[in-house]
C-alpha cells in the first residue's frame, strides 16, 4: 500500500511553518496533534495495513457475519410482510363472524357456517395478529351470554388492548362469569381492575358498583360501604350516585345491626 502523501499538516509541513502565538482563551496552534494517526501519516497507514491483513486472514468470517446480518434484514422483511398478510386475512375471515354475534347467531359466530371461520378459529389460526385479539373480546362476549363462564374467562384473558373502554370491560366480563359462578372474590378483583384502568367518571362508577355487590356477597359490608361512599364523593354526577346512596344506607343498618 503507497504512504500517505505530504501534506500541510504533516509534521514535516509544519517544521517550516513560523510560529504562531496563540490569541486570548484560544488553544495553541503549535501544540502537537493529540491523536497519532493525525499527527503521524505512517502510523494510519499502517493500521489500514493491519486492517486489510485482518480481512484477507479472516474473509470466511467476515463475510459469514455480513451473511448473517443480511439473512436478518431479510428475515425481518419476511416476517412483517407475512405478519400483514396474516392479519388481514384474519380480518377478512373476522368480518362474517361479527355479522353473526350482532344479530345474536352465536353459535354461527363462534364457530363458522361451514364457508367461513368463526371466531374461534380466527383467535385460534391466526394467534397474534390484531384480529386474532380482537376475536378474542367478541367470543368471550358470546360464551358468557352462552353461560359457558369458563370459556369466557378464557378468551377475555387472552385479549389485550389499551383502548378506554374495551380492556376495562374484558375485566369487567371476566367479573361477571366469576360472579355467576359465585366466585366472588375473584369477580370482585377483576372488577377492582376495571375500576382502576384510566379511571372517568363514565365507566368507573359503573365497575365500582358492580365491586361494591361483590363485597356485599363476600359478607364484608364495611367494604363495600367505602365504595359506595367513595361514588357519591368522586362522581356526584353519575348516574349510579342514586342508587349508591341507597345501598350505602343498606349496608351502614347492616354493619349497625352486627
Amino acid at each position: 500500500m503507497s504512504k500517505i502523501p505530504f501534506t500541510r499538516n504533516s509534521p514535516q509541513a509544519r517544521q517550516n511553518q513560523t510560529p504562531q502565538q496563540p490569541a486570548d482563551g484560544q488553544p495553541d496552534p503549535n501544540a502537537p496533534y493529540e491523536h497519532p494517526l493525525l499527527e503521524d501519516p505512517n502510523a494510519l497507514a499502517n493500521r489500514l495495513e493491519d486492517s486489510e491483513l485482518f480481512v484477507r486472514r479472516n474473509k470466511n468470517l467476515v463475510f459469514g457475519l455480513l451473511g448473517l446480518i443480511a439473512l436478518a434484514v431479510v428475515g425481518a422483511f419476511g416476517y412483517y410482510y407475512w405478519r400483514t398478510s396474516q392479519d388481514q386475512k384474519a380480518q377478512a375471515a373476522m368480518f362474517q363472524a361479527v355479522n353473526y354475534w350482532e344479530t345474536d347467531s352465536l353459535k354461527k359466530a363462534m364457530k363458522g357456517d361451514g364457508q367461513a371461520v368463526g371466531l374461534e378459529g380466527v383467535a385460534t389460526n391466526y394467534s397474534g395478529t390484531k384480529a386474532s385479539n380482537l376475536a378474542n373480546f367478541y367470543a368471550g362476549v358470546a360464551a358468557l351470554k352462552e353461560g359457558k363462564y369458563e370459556q369466557a374467562i378464557d378468551f377475555l384473558e387472552d385479549f389485550s388492548s389499551d383502548d378506554l373502554l374495551l380492556q376495562a370491560r374484558a375485566y369487567a366480563l371476566i367479573g361477571d362469569a366469576n360472579m355467576e359462578q359465585k366466585k366472588y372474590k375473584e369477580a370482585a378483583d377483576y372488577y377492582q381492575k376495571a375500576a382502576d384502568y384510566k379511571t372517568n367518571e363514565y365507566f368507573t362508577p359503573g365497575y365500582l358498583m358492580k365491586l361494591a355487590v361483590a363485597r356485599e356477597m363476600q359478607k364484608d359490608y364495611a367494604g363495600a360501604g367505602e365504595i359506595y361512599a367513595d361514588i357519591i364523593s368522586k362522581y356526584p354526577l353519575s348516574a349510579e350516585v342514586n342508587d349508591a346512596k341507597i345501598y350505602q344506607a343498606r349496608v351502614q343498618a347492616m354493619t349497625a345491626a352486627k
